[in-house]
């Protein structure tokens, strides 16, 4: 497990004692697996952004604690680590809490770790339950600031959140859908991850409400709980196009669309119009094949950055500023993609 780094910096960024991060170097006995996983992702962590940033001066060290699939939190951890060498003045360094689906108990206990351990800030995309919003109030109680990334919290302490107005998103995505659509009949269906993410609740909100105003024959089909994950996803969508022969349109709020638009085909069934959110790795594909009529898209390192700015300004590292103005929604097709994702 070669590495230029002192043991002090590793233990930092994996959250673990120098003794334990010496036992697993040195390969001694009594460490358990997942924390020499946890050893050599904090390694990889530090050796990518040793290129960006100084591991020297003033240093805010951000947990970064998301349940998502994993095409979404490679995402952000491209965007944030893209964003690192502009991060001024400060040296922002990063600690990254990812999971594609866990019981809200662990959620939990990773927030609690990371009070007692403690940390400049959190960044957090998590459901929007009672446990969620406790756990919280005790990071906030314990002094450290948290910002809600993508979906909201905003029962709880948290200090801002940063990302686009879901229920405006939900709204466009009715407007593409019924101009593509036209007279064509057919039904839509909308796909979501989980009941329990506010920002999924509030796309499916402004959808459902603008395709009652303006289109008011057209059926709403809704599968939820696949979690973005391709597997559950297939299920849910293949059960839901055997039930109902009319659907032909998708409006998926929460992913999993190559496992979707392989339903469609394996029951040899046309997608007409597929509006879907993001530009990670497989609607970027999904693109460029245009199998995909559009994506609503935001600019992610704008929104780390941002996320990042404010856990800077709680401990007057800037200057203050307003509150966060929510990211401009972005409409990209396969003709006017942003030049990064059009590689």
């Amino acid at each position: 497990m070669g590495h230029p780094f002192p043991i002090r910096e590793i233990a930092r960024q994996a959250g673990l004692s120098e003794a334990t991060v010496d036992r697993v170097l040195n390969g001694r006995g009594g460490v358990r697996e997942s924390t020499v996983r946890e050893v050599r992702q904090a390694i990889a962590d530090l050796d990518r952004q040793r290129t960006q940033v100084r591991l020297v001066g003033r240093t805010f060290m951000i947990d970064i604690v998301m349940q998502t699939p994993e095409r979404f939190s490679t995402a952000v951890r491209v965007a944030l680590e893209a964003e690192l060498p502009d991060l001024h003045p400060a040296v922002v360094r990063s600690r990254f809490h990812f999971r594609e689906t866990a019981p809200v108990k662990e959620l939990v206990a990773t927030l609690d770790r990371i009070a007692r351990r403690g940390s400049q800030g959190v960044i957090l995309k998590a459901p929007d339950v009672p446990e969620i919003t406790a756990a919280v109030g005790r990071l906030v109680t314990a002094g450290i600031p948290v910002v809600t990334l993508v979906t909201d919290l905003p029962a709880s302490a948290r200090l801002a959140y940063v990302g686009i107005d879901n229920r405006a998103a939900g709204a466009t995505a009715a407007y593409l859908m019924g101009q593509w659509l036209g007279d064509r009949p057919g039904n839509v269906l909308t796909s979501l991850s989980s009941g329990f993410f506010r920002n999924e609740e509030e796309r499916e909100m402004g959808f459902r409400s603008t395709m009652r105003a303006r289109y008011p024959d057209r059926s709403l089909v809704e599968i939820t709980e696949g979690h973005g994950l391709d597997a559950t996803q297939y299920e849910l969508v293949r059960a839901a196009l055997k039930r109902d022969p009319d659907i032909r349109a998708v409006y998926s709020i929460g992913g999993g669309n190559i496992a979707t638009l392989r339903a469609f085909a394996d029951l040899g069934r046309e997608c007409a119009v597929f509006v879907a959110h993001d530009l990670d790795h497989d609607n970027t594909r999904l693109l460029h094949e245009q199998r995909l009529s559009a994506v609503l898209h935001h600019d992610l390192r704008q929104d780390v950055r941002e996320a990042c700015r404010i856990v800077m300004r709680a401990h007057d590292a800037l200057p203050p500023a307003g509150p966060a103005l929510p990211s401009a929604i972005q409409v990209v097709t396969p003709y006017n993609m942003p030049m990064a994702a059009a590689r």
